[in-house]
């Protein structure tokens, strides 16, 4: 192996906001992160729902059939199948 291409790893630390703590080696000191093993929702089975600017109401308002809607296409089909 070539001599002086390889980085040097060292003993870092990785935290999550969870506050599990893991201990590996890396090129890097410290290491932030959301999520881990210990609080990813496939893992644990508990699912986060997390509605952020009110997403799930916008694509509910977005994508849900209006009555009025729902009730003009119903007589415009009439319409023409009497015709």
């Amino acid at each position: 192996m070539k001599e002086g291409i390889h980085p040097d790893y060292k003993e870092t630390t990785i935290t999550c906001v969870c506050g599990n703590v893991i201990t590996t080696r890396s090129t890097k000191k410290d290491i932030k992160t959301e999520i881990c093993s210990n609080c990813h929702p496939f893992i644990t089975g508990k699912q986060r729902l997390l509605d952020t600017a009110g997403r799930v109401e916008k694509f509910k308002k977005k994508y849900e059939a209006k009555p009025e809607t729902a009730q003009a296409k119903k007589t415009a089909t009439k319409k023409t199948a009497t015709k």
